[in-house]
């Protein structure tokens, strides 16, 4: 059969959709939308299901099994161990607030000063735990931003506190210095921690929460969107990248002389 018997080739653009492609394509959109929305909600319940179970196993070998749940009931009631750290944490602050409970407290810290080792690591955790829980604190409570790693690019910190004196006299210039951390994408739980001249940090309204979202969305949740648009923005992003994808693996058509 002569080549002129064939029907003509249409157009490149004219060709039909691969309709199985189109298939997969929106069932894999319709599968990580599906992921984003459902996995942060798993996540968290995992993690509070963690801590539960993680205070009731810390809290039960103290509490005398003729006051457990499960001597009474036939099964255990999680989160138990939680409800008697809570009121054991909270008769601790009542009794340390009058005088006996603050000599207890003050003979316990004495000695505990005395000893070499221990004494530098309850010192430390001590700071931490009254600059973050204390509530006249303002530690990591305003954001910032600092020109950071380059000129011309900016981050965002944490504004903690001021310098020591000691620290404070060894930096170089007259200006006041201040504190700051600067969270790593996306685990904001690790990052730099450095001291900036005050004229160099801009403030910025917006909480320490939705800094925390940002960094860990990589700029992709921005604060004050829609709960949709946050979901329609990351499953663009996936979207997008699944293209990209596609594209590096799509071979190149070889040049006709």
């Amino acid at each position: 059969m002569d080549r002129t018997d064939l029907p003509p080739t249409p157009p490149a653009g004219d060709l039909p959709p691969d309709a199985p492609r189109g298939f997969m394509a929106r069932l894999r959109n319709y599968f990580l939308t599906g992921l984003i929305v459902a996995g942060p909600i798993a996540i968290t319940f995992y993690l509070t299901w963690w801590f539960v179970t993680w205070v009731d196993g810390l809290v039960r070998p103290f509490v005398p099994e003729a006051y457990r749940p499960e001597q009474y009931l036939p099964y255990g009631i999680p989160g138990s161990g939680l409800i008697v750290a809570f009121v054991a944490l909270t008769l601790l602050g009542f009794l340390t607030a009058n005088l006996i409970g603050r000599t207890l407290v003050d003979l316990g810290e004495n000695l505990l000063g005395r000893m070499p080792v221990v004494r530098a690591i309850y010192r430390g955790l001590k700071q931490v735990f009254e600059t973050l829980f204390s509530g006249n604190g303002s530690s990591f409570r305003r954001v910032g931003l600092v020109e950071f790693p380059s000129p011309g690019m900016w981050s965002i910190v944490l504004i903690s506190q001021p310098p020591s004196v000691e620290i404070s006299n060894s930096l170089p210039g007259v200006e006041e210095h201040i504190s700051v951390f600067l969270p790593c994408a996306p685990n904001p739980t690790t990052g730099f921690f450095f001291y900036v001249p005050k004229s160099k940090i801009i403030d910025i309204d917006m909480s320490a929460e939705d800094a925390a979202t940002l960094i860990m969305s990589a700029g992709v949740v921005q604060p004050g969107s829609d709960p949709q648009k946050k979901i329609a923005a990351l499953a663009e992003v996936a979207n997008a990248a699944r293209v990209a994808n596609m594209a590096t693996l799509r071979p190149v058509p070889a040049k006709v002389d």
